[in-house]
Protein backbone atom coordinates (compact mmCIF):
# COMPACT_ATOMS: atom_id res chain seq x y z
CA UNK A 1 0.00 0.00 0.00
CA UNK A 2 2.83 2.43 0.84
CA UNK A 3 4.13 2.39 -2.74
CA UNK A 4 0.82 1.97 -4.60
CA UNK A 5 0.03 5.14 -6.59
CA UNK A 6 -3.68 4.53 -6.06
CA UNK A 7 -3.54 4.29 -2.26
CA UNK A 8 -5.34 7.59 -1.57
CA UNK A 9 -8.11 6.75 -4.04
CA UNK A 10 -8.48 3.31 -2.47
CA UNK A 11 -8.93 4.90 0.95
CA UNK A 12 -11.39 7.48 -0.40
CA UNK A 13 -13.60 4.97 -2.26
CA UNK A 14 -13.60 2.39 0.56
CA UNK A 15 -13.78 4.61 3.66
CA UNK A 16 -15.02 8.09 2.80
CA UNK A 17 -17.29 7.41 -0.15
CA UNK A 18 -17.68 3.65 -0.80
CA UNK A 19 -18.52 3.42 -4.47
CA UNK A 20 -18.69 0.97 -7.31
CA UNK A 21 -20.03 1.38 -10.82
CA UNK A 22 -21.33 -0.57 -13.79
CA UNK A 23 -20.86 0.01 -17.51
CA UNK A 24 -22.74 -1.92 -20.20
CA UNK A 25 -21.76 -1.86 -23.86
CA UNK A 26 -22.67 -3.73 -27.02
CA UNK A 27 -19.76 -5.70 -28.43
CA UNK A 28 -19.56 -6.86 -32.03
CA UNK A 29 -18.88 -10.61 -31.81
CA UNK A 30 -19.46 -11.43 -35.49
CA UNK A 31 -15.90 -12.44 -36.39
CA UNK A 32 -15.45 -14.67 -33.35
CA UNK A 33 -18.90 -16.23 -33.67
CA UNK A 34 -18.24 -17.15 -37.31
CA UNK A 35 -14.67 -18.35 -36.62
CA UNK A 36 -15.89 -20.68 -33.88
CA UNK A 37 -18.86 -21.96 -35.89
CA UNK A 38 -16.54 -22.92 -38.77
CA UNK A 39 -14.53 -25.04 -36.31
CA UNK A 40 -17.49 -26.40 -34.32
CA UNK A 41 -16.23 -24.80 -31.10
CA UNK A 42 -18.35 -23.50 -28.22
CA UNK A 43 -18.81 -19.73 -27.99
CA UNK A 44 -19.06 -19.73 -24.19
CA UNK A 45 -15.57 -21.20 -23.83
CA UNK A 46 -14.11 -18.52 -26.09
CA UNK A 47 -16.03 -15.82 -24.22
CA UNK A 48 -14.63 -16.97 -20.87
CA UNK A 49 -11.14 -17.25 -22.32
CA UNK A 50 -11.03 -13.87 -24.05
CA UNK A 51 -12.35 -11.99 -21.03
CA UNK A 52 -9.86 -13.79 -18.77
CA UNK A 53 -7.00 -13.05 -21.15
CA UNK A 54 -7.79 -9.34 -21.22
CA UNK A 55 -8.12 -9.32 -17.42
CA UNK A 56 -4.66 -10.91 -17.24
CA UNK A 57 -3.44 -7.78 -19.04
CA UNK A 58 -5.37 -5.43 -16.70
CA UNK A 59 -3.66 -5.18 -13.26
CA UNK A 60 -6.43 -3.02 -11.79
CA UNK A 61 -8.86 -5.97 -12.06
CA UNK A 62 -6.75 -8.46 -10.06
CA UNK A 63 -6.52 -6.80 -6.61
CA UNK A 64 -7.60 -8.60 -3.44
CA UNK A 65 -7.25 -8.28 0.35
CA UNK A 66 -5.41 -11.16 2.06
CA UNK A 67 -6.04 -12.63 5.52
CA UNK A 68 -3.86 -9.98 7.16
CA UNK A 69 -5.77 -7.14 5.53
CA UNK A 70 -2.97 -6.29 3.11
CA UNK A 71 -3.67 -5.71 -0.56
CA UNK A 72 -2.18 -8.12 -3.07
CA UNK A 73 -2.48 -8.71 -6.79
CA UNK A 74 -2.88 -12.10 -8.46
CA UNK A 75 -1.02 -12.71 -11.72
CA UNK A 76 -4.18 -14.25 -13.21
CA UNK A 77 -7.73 -14.85 -12.07
CA UNK A 78 -9.89 -17.74 -13.23
CA UNK A 79 -13.48 -17.53 -14.55
CA UNK A 80 -16.27 -18.76 -12.26
CA UNK A 81 -19.45 -19.22 -14.30
CA UNK A 82 -22.89 -20.80 -14.04
CA UNK A 83 -24.24 -23.78 -15.94
CA UNK A 84 -27.98 -24.39 -16.19
CA UNK A 85 -29.62 -27.79 -15.87
CA UNK A 86 -32.13 -28.17 -18.69
CA UNK A 87 -34.71 -30.26 -16.83
CA UNK A 88 -35.38 -27.96 -13.84
CA UNK A 89 -33.52 -24.75 -14.87
CA UNK A 90 -31.44 -24.80 -11.68
CA UNK A 91 -27.85 -23.58 -11.87
CA UNK A 92 -24.46 -24.64 -10.57
CA UNK A 93 -21.32 -22.52 -10.33
CA UNK A 94 -18.19 -23.97 -11.91
CA UNK A 95 -14.74 -22.52 -12.39
CA UNK A 96 -12.13 -23.40 -14.97
CA UNK A 97 -8.42 -22.79 -14.65
CA UNK A 98 -7.30 -20.08 -17.05
CA UNK A 99 -4.52 -21.06 -19.42
CA UNK A 100 -2.92 -18.60 -21.86
CA UNK A 101 -3.24 -21.25 -24.59
CA UNK A 102 -6.85 -21.35 -25.84
CA UNK A 103 -6.66 -25.00 -26.88
CA UNK A 104 -5.62 -26.02 -23.37
CA UNK A 105 -8.24 -23.77 -21.76
CA UNK A 106 -10.90 -25.25 -24.05
CA UNK A 107 -9.95 -28.76 -22.93
CA UNK A 108 -10.03 -27.64 -19.27
CA UNK A 109 -13.50 -26.20 -19.83
CA UNK A 110 -14.85 -29.36 -21.48
CA UNK A 111 -13.35 -31.52 -18.71
CA UNK A 112 -15.04 -29.42 -16.02
CA UNK A 113 -18.40 -29.62 -17.79
CA UNK A 114 -18.08 -33.40 -18.17
CA UNK A 115 -17.14 -33.98 -14.54
CA UNK A 116 -19.28 -31.42 -12.73
CA UNK A 117 -21.87 -30.09 -15.18
CA UNK A 118 -24.67 -32.49 -14.21
CA UNK A 119 -24.30 -32.20 -10.44
CA UNK A 120 -27.30 -30.46 -8.81
CA UNK A 121 -25.55 -28.39 -6.16
CA UNK A 122 -24.53 -24.71 -6.05
CA UNK A 123 -20.75 -25.34 -6.16
CA UNK A 124 -19.92 -28.90 -7.27
CA UNK A 125 -16.23 -28.28 -8.00
CA UNK A 126 -14.11 -28.01 -4.88
CA UNK A 127 -12.00 -26.45 -3.67
CA UNK A 128 -13.09 -23.09 -5.02
CA UNK A 129 -9.95 -21.26 -6.10
CA UNK A 130 -9.31 -17.97 -4.26
CA UNK A 131 -8.46 -16.16 -7.46
CA UNK A 132 -11.74 -16.59 -9.31
CA UNK A 133 -13.96 -13.83 -10.64
CA UNK A 134 -17.67 -13.95 -11.43
CA UNK A 135 -18.60 -14.09 -15.10
CA UNK A 136 -21.84 -15.26 -16.64
CA UNK A 137 -24.38 -14.85 -19.36
CA UNK A 138 -28.14 -14.41 -19.69
CA UNK A 139 -28.54 -15.69 -23.25
CA UNK A 140 -32.32 -15.19 -23.28
CA UNK A 141 -32.29 -11.39 -22.83
CA UNK A 142 -30.59 -8.58 -24.73
CA UNK A 143 -30.25 -6.04 -21.93
CA UNK A 144 -29.04 -2.46 -21.75
CA UNK A 145 -28.03 -2.65 -18.08
CA UNK A 146 -27.16 -5.31 -15.52
CA UNK A 147 -26.07 -4.57 -11.96
CA UNK A 148 -25.22 -7.29 -9.40
CA UNK A 149 -25.96 -6.40 -5.79
CA UNK A 150 -23.48 -7.82 -3.24
CA UNK A 151 -24.80 -8.27 0.30
CA UNK A 152 -21.52 -8.94 2.10
CA UNK A 153 -18.31 -6.87 2.51
CA UNK A 154 -15.78 -7.38 -0.26
CA UNK A 155 -12.50 -9.19 0.26
CA UNK A 156 -11.68 -9.05 -3.43
CA UNK A 157 -12.05 -6.22 -5.89
CA UNK A 158 -12.41 -8.33 -9.02
CA UNK A 159 -14.86 -7.34 -11.75
CA UNK A 160 -18.27 -8.95 -12.15
CA UNK A 161 -19.06 -9.56 -15.82
CA UNK A 162 -22.32 -10.55 -17.48
CA UNK A 163 -23.17 -11.08 -21.15
CA UNK A 164 -26.62 -11.02 -22.74
CA UNK A 165 -28.40 -12.35 -25.78
CA UNK A 166 -26.95 -11.89 -29.27
CA UNK A 167 -28.91 -9.64 -31.62
CA UNK A 168 -28.23 -9.26 -35.32
CA UNK A 169 -28.11 -5.74 -36.75
CA UNK A 170 -27.15 -5.13 -40.38
CA UNK A 171 -25.65 -8.62 -40.59
CA UNK A 172 -23.50 -8.01 -37.51
CA UNK A 173 -23.96 -9.85 -34.22
CA UNK A 174 -24.09 -7.63 -31.13
CA UNK A 175 -23.72 -8.93 -27.57
CA UNK A 176 -24.37 -6.74 -24.52
CA UNK A 177 -21.66 -6.97 -21.88
CA UNK A 178 -21.86 -5.50 -18.39
CA UNK A 179 -18.86 -4.92 -16.14
CA UNK A 180 -19.18 -3.95 -12.47
CA UNK A 181 -16.10 -2.88 -10.52
CA UNK A 182 -15.23 -1.22 -7.22
CA UNK A 183 -14.15 2.38 -7.74
CA UNK A 184 -11.36 1.83 -5.19
CA UNK A 185 -9.30 -0.05 -7.79
CA UNK A 186 -10.47 1.24 -11.17
CA UNK A 187 -11.88 4.29 -12.89
CA UNK A 188 -13.89 4.74 -16.06
CA UNK A 189 -10.67 4.93 -18.06
CA UNK A 190 -9.59 1.43 -17.01
CA UNK A 191 -12.99 -0.04 -17.84
CA UNK A 192 -13.05 1.73 -21.21
CA UNK A 193 -9.60 0.35 -22.02
CA UNK A 194 -10.79 -3.12 -21.05
CA UNK A 195 -13.77 -2.92 -23.41
CA UNK A 196 -11.57 -1.57 -26.21
CA UNK A 197 -9.09 -4.44 -25.85
CA UNK A 198 -11.87 -7.02 -25.60
CA UNK A 199 -13.48 -5.70 -28.78
CA UNK A 200 -10.11 -6.02 -30.49
CA UNK A 201 -9.97 -9.64 -29.35
CA UNK A 202 -13.46 -10.42 -30.68
CA UNK A 203 -12.55 -8.76 -33.98
CA UNK A 204 -9.43 -10.93 -34.47
CA UNK A 205 -10.09 -14.51 -33.32
CA UNK A 206 -7.40 -15.80 -35.66
CA UNK A 207 -4.81 -13.95 -33.56
CA UNK A 208 -6.32 -14.41 -30.10
CA UNK A 209 -7.68 -17.95 -30.29
CA UNK A 210 -5.55 -19.79 -32.85
CA UNK A 211 -2.67 -21.83 -31.42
Amino acid sequence: MATWPRREYFYYFTKMMPTGFTLTVDLDVTATKEWLAARDLKFNAAYLYLVSKVIAQTPEFRVYRDNTGQLQRFDVIHPAYSVMHADDHSISSLWTAYDPDFTQFYQNYLADLAEYGDQRTPMPKAPQSENTYMIGSIPWTHFTSYTPLPFTPLNTFFPVIQAGKFEQEAKRWQMPLSLTIHHAVADGYHVSQFFEQLQLAFDHPEAWLAS
